[in-house]
């Protein structure tokens, strides 16, 4: 899915501002609110923003984003919150990596690693790791969910509670201030739990549009996680609930 520059820009402005008028856009970028009309329409027909009157919102809720347009949000971060998590995790361990397009970025950046035990639950991750031989890779079993290629249910949730591993990597649609991790699909949060309940070292990856996002479904708090690798914590209740609850807080945009 091919975005402009300036849809990217409008993303940008849209994910720090909440929201976007279509005015206060046509002045900005030096074009007509005709245009900035049309580039909302199709933004929005791709499901990266919601329209409201007289401009756009960052999509949240309860309707989560299509997975092929989540990839294009905050990709830079994603990448860079990659990479930081892939380095607290050493050759020769297992590991959980579960769905979501953050941990994909992770999977990503464990490719230069040796002799790891990657469990997962998320058919992209699966197909970017067993064609290393270095790697062997453990496909949960249960429903396949035809959105993203994750992997949901109650047998999925049966499978991760046999194993007991060194390392997870999670993600979360949503952080609310409390420091409540939140998503949409409650089959999905019961392998997320069961997968923070058989880890010994729990990474939550998760860039900043979360603090900006609402969403249904509890999967836990942020006091459950040993590392919270994020892009930037804007919130300082979040601050506040890693330092009382002895999390380590890495942000890979500070500075």
């Amino acid at each position: 899915m091919y975005i402009s520059p300036r849809h990217e820009k409008i993303l940008d402005v849209a994910k720090a501002e909440e929201r976007v008028l279509v005015d206060e856009l046509a002045a900005r970028f030096g074009v007509t609110p005709q245009t900035i009309r049309k580039d909302l329409n199709e933004l929005c027909d791709k499901r990266l923003l919601t329209r409201i009157h007289g401009g756009a919102e960052f999509p949240s809720g309860v309707a989560n984003v299509e997975y092929e347009d989540r990839r294009k949000i905050a990709a830079a971060e994603k990448n860079a919150i990659g990479a930081a998590a892939a380095q607290l995790i050493p050759d020769e361990s297992s590991l959980f990596i579960n769905i979501g397009t953050t941990t994909e970025a992770v999977s990503e950046a464990l490719l230069g690693h040796a002799g790891l035990m990657a469990i997962t639950n998320n058919i992209n991750v699966a197909n970017k790791m067993r064609v290393y031989p270095k790697f062997e890779v453990v496909m949960a079993g249960g429903v396949v969910r035809s959105t993203d290629g994750g992997i949901v249910g109650e047998t999925a949730v049966d499978f991760i509670r046999q194993f007991k591993v060194d390392h997870a990597v999670i993600g979360s649609s949503a952080i609310d201030n409390d420091g409540a991790l939140l998503d949409f699909d409650i089959r999905e949060v019961k392998v997320a739990q069961a997968i923070i309940e058989n880890a010994r070292n729990v990474i939550l990856v998760a860039d900043s549009t979360k603090f900006e996002r609402t969403a249904p479904v509890r999967i836990g708090h942020l006091s459950q996680v040993n590392t919270f690798v994020t892009d930037h914590c804007g919130s300082e209740n979040i601050r506040l609930v890693c330092a009382e609850n002895d999390v380590r807080l890495i942000e890979v945009g500070a500075g």
